[in-house]
């Protein structure tokens, strides 16, 4: 849990103010408790808290763990340094205050259906000093949409010897390490060995950006290995081809492009053990390994298997296509934590941000229908395609949509504009257009006073 909330104790103190209010006045307006601040909750609360919330008819509190958000699909960036995640952090007590909702930092910890509340866990600082006490949060409508976490899948030696990208504390972690053993291998005059396990989005988006810095942290001095050959980068995939989810003309093209950036691309290679220095795998091949990513599934997070709510295997909550739960119409989820039918492909909705968009501004309009007592629409999943980053101007994906009539594939600098555009649109949910503007033109004039990789 993140513990970097010391100048936020006056805010908090107004928070517990404020959620004493919205208790007292429970028979006045309807408690929304949204527990989860990613990609969709975060919209979700802004939305409700801009256009509901100063009519008197409901109450928003937003629980989460962290003091700030960051866009998941980021975090690989951060991970390799070519994003400071400083920047591009918005602190949630301030989109609380901006947005007319209440901000409680938490972990959650217990669900009580009969007296309709939720537990949420103490606020502890660094030296462990209690700055919020364990609690309860009193709701009407209540909104489960805490993301995913890495699943190791009991793959020996994973959890511990793997480093997982799930969180900006995480992502910070392996940049670190990578910096460290950089400067380490060039003073042994060694060679940097790192595997990446799992060839999905995320596996492919960080061997890419990896394979960048390396190149920026020699210009800079930091090191004088050759980055390509003595700083190998190794993408392990299960499956016969990496990208196994989307087109294979996707997932071909994107192979040559990592081929071209001399990325090892290995396929049909389960692991069988992660050691410190090496990853092995079930047919006793060995891939060396420094610093080691696992990047090869989901899962959710524990605590929603102990709720007493209905979860597949993967821990998701099973939900209905209105998003509410099979056994309480009063709690809904969505997003990565949940399990959406998908009646088209006769599957669930894939834990994608573009999913967790469209379910975010689907329970906006059935959160208005259900408190005017109308029966709750079913949610229609759209998929547009996807797009995967292989860094600074390159791009690969496939387009999908009523217009189009059929996939289309797409690459390069447009691609790479489209992926862009992808987080300007979570922006634009969150602060509007005009403040979205100002913000990248921000960025962009930073970005000319500052190195393209973070150097420590």
């Amino acid at each position: 849990m993140s513990n970097d909330l010391d100048g936020d104790v006056n805010q908090s103190s107004q928070t517990n103010t404020e959620s004493q209010t919205l208790t007292d006045n429970a028979a006045a307006v309807h408690r929304i408790v949204i527990v989860g601040g990613g990609a969709g909750g975060l919209e979700l609360a802004t939305a409700l808290g801009d256009k509901l919330v100063k009519s008197g008819r409901i109450s928003v509190v937003l629980v989460d763990r962290s003091s700030t958000h960051i866009w998941k699909p980021l975090l690989h960036e951060v991970a390799a340094g070519s994003m400071d995640a400083n920047s591009h952090q918005l602190e949630y007590a301030a989109q609380a205050r901006w947005h007319r909702f209440v901000y409680q930092p938490g972990e959650l910890q217990g669900l009580d259906r009969a007296r309709q509340t939720i537990t949420i866990g103490s606020l502890n600082d660094d030296d462990g000093v209690e700055l919020l006490p364990r609690r309860e949060i009193p709701y009407d409508t209540l909104v489960l949409s805490i993301g995913s976490v890495t699943n190791f899948f009991n793959v020996p030696g994973a959890e511990k010897n793997a480093i997982s990208i799930d969180t900006m504390h995480q992502a910070e972690h392996f940049r670190r390490r990578m910096i460290g053993l950089c400067v380490r291998a060039d003073q042994a005059q060694s060679k940097l060995n790192i595997a990446i396990i799992g060839g999905g989005a995320t596996g492919v988006e960080l061997s890419a950006e990896l394979r960048n810095t390396a190149e920026i942290l020699g210009a800079y001095g930091l090191h004088h290995l050759d980055p390509h050959r003595d700083i190998r980068i190794s993408v392990i995939e299960a499956a016969p081809r990496i990208l196994s989810a989307l087109p294979e003309r996707v997932s071909s093209k994107t192979t040559e492009l990592l081929n071209h950036m001399e990325i090892d691309v290995l396929i049909d290679a389960k692991v069988s053990e992660v050691q410190e220095h090496a990853v092995m795998l079930a047919n006793g091949d060995s891939v060396p390994a420094d610093l080691t990513v696992w990047a090869a599934g989901i899962r959710a997070p524990q605590i929603l298997s102990e709720l007493g709510l209905p979860v597949n295997r993967l821990g998701q909550v099973v939900v209905t296509q209105s998003l509410q739960t099979e056994i309480d119409p009063n709690i809904f989820a969505f997003g990565d934590c949940a399990a959406c039918p998908w009646p088209e492909k006769n599957s669930t909705v894939p834990p994608r941000a573009q999913a967790a968009h469209q379910q975010a501004s689907f329970l906006f309009h059935a959160i208005k229908k259900r408190l005017d007592n109308e029966e709750l629409p079913l949610f229609q999943y759209r998929d547009l395609g996807s797009l995967v980053s292989l860094g600074r101007f390159d791009a690969v994906g496939n387009l999908m949509g009523p217009l189009l009539g059929r996939a289309m594939f797409i690459e390069g600098v447009l691609a790479r504009l489209l992926y862009i555009s992808l987080y300007r649109m979570h922006l634009v949910a969150l602060h509007g257009v005009i403040r979205t503007c100002a913000d990248t033109m921000a960025h962009w004039l930073r970005r000319k006073t500052s190195p393209r990789v973070k150097l420590h």
